[in-house]
């Protein structure tokens, strides 16, 4: 990248760089804007790639909705995206995790990387905002168990 380049993108870079890796659990807070309104909604899912630099950098999040792979690519530095939280840290060995798309069910777990200090905590909120991000979405958005009859 010419240094020109960077000078022109410098103003528009975010000032608190982002602390997540490929293989982390991680919920993106981005600005939905309706009408007149403005919202946050969390995206929860596993990082499988991150690529670029610059302006144009950007990472990939995974999640399984309904038994289907649903996968979002966010910007790093779009101002839409308020804040990244990790939940878990993934130990992985590749920069990109393309091989998680055909797994199914357990075998798209990775290790985890215990005694992380503030993994999960407000600390690693990179929000500008840190009550923008309510704990209790995940949970407005997770899907019922189906109760089962028992046969007699």
């Amino acid at each position: 990248m010419s240094t020109r380049l960077k000078l022109a993108e410098t103003p528009y870079l975010r000032s608190q760089p982002l602390d997540f890796k490929v293989g982390d659990t991680v919920d993106v807070a981005t600005k939905i804007v309706e009408g007149e309104k403005e919202r946050i909604q969390l995206f929860t899912g596993r990082v499988i790639r991150k690529r670029g630099e610059g302006l144009s950098a950007n990472f990939t999040v995974r999640r399984i909705v309904m038994g289907e792979g649903v996968e979002r690519i966010f910007p790093i530095h779009s101002p839409r995206v308020t804040g990244v939280r990790v939940v878990s840290r993934g130990e992985v060995r590749r920069s990109k995790l393309y091989y998680l798309r055909s797994r199914v069910g357990k075998a798209t777990r990775l290790k985890e990387i215990l005694g992380l200090e503030g993994v999960g905590g407000e600390s690693t909120l990179l929000a500008t905002k840190a009550t923008a991000i309510p704990g209790s979405e995940t949970e407005k958005n997770a899907k019922p168990k189906p109760k089962v009859a028992k046969k007699k």
